[in-house]
């Protein structure tokens, strides 16, 4: 692989909402989701074809609105919407810099945005635009993980990137527990076992039962997605054949 050639061609990104909230506490920080689009466009520059997920909890989240009494559904479509506005900013701050980018949604929102479609999303991944989708999968109960998962699976991608605020996956919260290990590897069935909360389980038995690599990795870390994409050692890898260890 020469130093300029991406180890995978075709990614799909899995952020936060939480991502785009900067020091807020909800929202949209225009810096940062500034600073994503430079990191975007930088694996747009070395030929990857770039695919993202965004979850909506900057604005609101279906769970948290239903266990305060609004009925579930109506909450997850509540949260769905959330995603649309955040693939809207995210579009926006892409097109700012000289990307082409569309907003694909699982719901209909035709005045705004395409509807997803998958044959419509490779044509657009091959033109090299950048693709976000939104709205989930379109039905309630079921996360952005999952949504994230199927969506990398139907279009085919050699690589998901779920984007967080650590650098890795750890043995317990390196937030609360000192002596945390952090993984530099990982099997999709240890994380099931240990229950390591890395997505939610749906997400990960679609990524263990279709041989999705997944590379967690902290999103703020300047270049983490591009050394990914070009087959860096960034973060934890979870596969489906791995070294199951602790980093150093």
């Amino acid at each position: 692989m020469s130093a300029g050639t991406p180890k995978y061609r075709r990614i799909l990104v899995k952020m936060s909402g939480e991502a785009l909230m900067g020091k807020s506490d909800y929202g949209i920080d225009p810096e940062v989701i500034h600073r994503l689009a430079g990191e975007i466009k930088e694996l747009a520059a070395c030929g990857a074809q770039v695919a993202i997920v965004i979850g909506g909890g900057n604005i609101l989240r279906g769970q948290g609105l239903a266990a305060k009494g609004i009925d579930r559904v109506t909450a997850d479509h509540m949260g769905m919407l959330g995603t649309v506005i955040n693939a809207l900013a995210l579009q926006d701050a892409l097109e700012r810099i000289g990307l082409f980018a569309r907003v694909m949604s699982a719901i209909r929102v035709n005045q705004i945005c395409e509807d997803y479609i998958r044959r419509r999303a490779v044509r657009h991944l091959e033109k090299g635009r950048v693709v976000i989708f939104a709205a989930g999968t379109g039905n309630p109960f079921f996360t952005t993980d999952s949504a994230a998962s199927l969506r990398a699976i139907e279009i085919n991608a050699e690589l998901m990137i779920k984007a967080t605020k650590v650098d890795g996956v750890y043995s317990a919260d390196p937030r609360k527990v000192r002596d945390a290990r952090r993984y530099d590897q990982l099997d999709y069935d240890q994380v099931l076992v240990d229950k390591l909360g890395v997505m939610d389980a749906t997400a990960v038995v679609l990524c263990r039962d279709h041989a999705l690599p997944l590379r967690v990795l902290d999103m703020s870390k300047p270049g983490a997605l591009l050394r990914a994409v070009m087959g860096g050692k960034e973060g934890t890898l979870v596969t489906n054949v791995a070294r199951a260890g602790p980093g150093p």
